[in-house]
């Protein structure tokens, strides 16, 4: 998702202040709380970004939502962003503060795709073996495709393993057209 400049700015104002104030932790875990909500509910976001809906009434809902679970100055945050008319941006806000968060700790995004669920010791063990060959702390993030049919495909920003029985068997009829074609 791309965010605006305006965006990038809140959020890196945000994340120093939690630095400074050593709350860095807690304002991530209200980040990420704020984050999800809004990821799993379009209308929030709509709603967010209406320009016929009022500010006040934008706020009231916000605190409703998470006043009594946020770090004071994370709804002070929040609240600043009403009175200068960017409550609309809150998502991007709270987007771009996980990853600008993610940059500063070192953690790189690793999506991996397999079959089959796998199991809270298969994720710690992939987690830990995916760390030990890139140098950085991970943070997994594991889809399921029964297409695959087994095996794993790994994506590392811009660089894909894909260790999948689909993408092998792909090769393998890739390989036989093109003797078959000699």
């Amino acid at each position: 998702m791309l965010t605006t400049k305006a965006a990038g700015r809140y959020a890196a104002a945000l994340l120093e202040l939690a630095q400074e104030r050593n709350e860095l932790e807690e304002v991530l875990e209200d980040i990420f709380l704020m984050h999800n909500t809004m990821e799993g509910s379009s209308e929030l976001v709509n709603f967010l970004q209406s320009p016929i809906i009022k500010f006040d009434d934008k706020i009231a809902v916000l605190e409703k939502l998470f006043s009594d679970g946020i770090q004071d100055s994370t709804d002070k945050f929040m609240k600043l962003l009403a009175r200068k008319d960017r409550i609309e941006l809150l998502y991007q806000i709270t987007a771009d503060f996980i990853a600008q968060y993610k940059k500063l700790k070192g953690i790189i995004t690793v999506d991996v795709v397999v079959a089959e669920e796998l199991n809270k010791d298969q994720q710690i063990q992939l987690q830990k073996s995916i760390e030990k060959r890139v140098q950085k702390k991970v943070d997994l993030n594991v889809s399921i495709d029964e297409t695959v049919r087994g095996g794993i495909s790994v994506r590392i920003d811009d660089t894909v393993i894909d260790g999948t029985v689909k993408h092998q068997l792909e090769k393998l009829n890739e390989r036989l057209h093109s003797t078959a074609a000699v």
